[in-house]
């Protein structure tokens, strides 16, 4: 047996309140007790002036797209004009998925998230060299027109067949998946007990082809030779694919930048099982609209914090994304934003009784991120600073 008791200027429990000069033993890997004292024998490791707290769970990645130096496009484009600019990365003959997806997971590891919730296009076995049973992979599945859905509901099927146990379904969005393909998706999701993710509410443009079915993203799929034009009935919702998603056992709504007040209140009532995930720094790139934050909270949504790609973003550190979304919402407090980071994402992953919180029998994941010796706020310093996480 190993054991090993930290003492840092702040420990945040998450569940309970900061300690000051707290201490923190783990045995065995496995967190055995916290508190403002040492509870077990043994030699103390003073980490000083840190504050220390659970990794941080990313909920929404695609890190195939790790490899780039930059994001696709130009800040303020639209999402369809951007897309265009993701399938042109996907063709090109150099691309090295394997190369991308180690670089992302060791860049997410270096800056302290301990969860990953990823899109995988790729092969299972290009994740599992680096995978320590935190990373949850959601199966992409693409299929607007009628006469796509039996192959890639089969091709769903080997897929999640071949996966490891950490599985999960994602029908990509409404502008790319057919409406029965999706009832069948999470028809597989429900048999298999499987979660399942899906792009919702992230444009306007989305919106404009659910109600019209016009604009660019239909543009955009008859250029590809892909419209149907009975695939999406007119005056269709995002509350529709809500909905269907709600039937899984988990669900997680990726981005939710558009949605109103009766899919809030919807998200909301659904709480223990499905989740909304933000990526502040994506929201921020195409100049979206001001995130709908402070009402999904008020509402009683559970929210999640995500990087989305490099394809979007500038790096995947999940730390910027929480800084970013305390300088635009001001009214969320300090404690909600570190818990959207770390708690509730691994409740959004179904991992809260792993990782999330630093409370005993909970997995000894913990970073520490450097204060100053007189800080009496240590929200201060991870919200307001510039510290990088230590991981430990």
């Amino acid at each position: 047996m190993t054991q090993q008791t930290l003492r840092a200027r702040w420990v945040l429990p998450i569940e309970g309140p900061p300690l000051e000069s707290g201490f923190v033993t783990l045995r065995d890997g496995v967190i055995a007790s916290v508190g403002a004292r040492a509870t077990e024998a043994g030699a103390v490791t003073d980490l000083g002036d840190v504050v220390l707290l659970p990794a941080l769970v990313n909920a929404h990645t695609h890190l195939e797209f790790s490899g780039l130096a930059k994001p696709l496009g130009s800040p303020g484009m639209s999402l369809p004009t951007w897309i265009r600019s993701v399938i042109a990365d996907r063709g090109r003959g150099d691309r090295d998925a394997a190369a991308a997806i180690s670089a992302g997971l060791k860049e997410s590891r270096t800056a302290g998230v301990g969860a990953i919730g990823e899109i995988a296009t790729s092969p299972t076995a290009l994740y599992e060299a680096n995978d320590d049973g935190t990373l949850l992979l959601f199966q992409e599945a693409i299929g607007f027109s009628a006469g796509r859905v039996d192959s890639v509901f089969a091709e769903m099927e080997r897929r999640v067949e071949l996966a490891a146990a950490a599985a999960g379904i994602s029908p990509h969005a409404p502008y790319t998946v057919h409406p029965r393909l999706l009832e069948r998706l999470v028809d597989l999701a429900v048999e298999r007990r499987l979660p399942v993710a899906m792009h919702l509410a992230e444009s306007r443009e989305e919106l404009e082809l659910l109600r019209d079915g016009a604009g660019p993203f239909q543009e955009l799929l008859a250029d590809r030779s892909m419209w149907d034009a009975s695939a999406i009935p007119r005056g269709s919702r995002v509350l529709d694919y809500m909905r269907q998603l709600s039937r899984a056992e988990r669900s997680l709504v990726i981005h939710g930048n558009y949605l109103g007040a009766e899919e809030i209140a919807f998200a909301a009532s659904q709480r223990e099982r499905m989740s909304v995930v933000y990526c502040p720094r994506t929201h921020a790139y195409f100049g979206h609209e001001p995130y709908p934050l402070a009402a999904m909270l008020a509402a009683g949504v559970r929210v999640a914090f995500g990087t989305d790609s490099r394809a979007s973003n500038p790096d995947l550190n999940l730390l910027s994304e929480v800084r970013l979304a305390a300088a635009h919402h001001l009214g969320v407090s300090p404690e909600t934003l570190i818990r959207m980071a770390t708690l509730d994402g691994a409740a959004a992953l179904g991992l809260e009784g792993l990782l999330g919180s630093i409370a005993i029998g909970k997995a000894g994941r913990l970073i520490a991120v450097p204060c100053d010796a007189a800080e009496r706020d240590p929200y201060a310093t991870l919200l307001g600073g510039h510290a990088q996480p230590i991981v430990l």
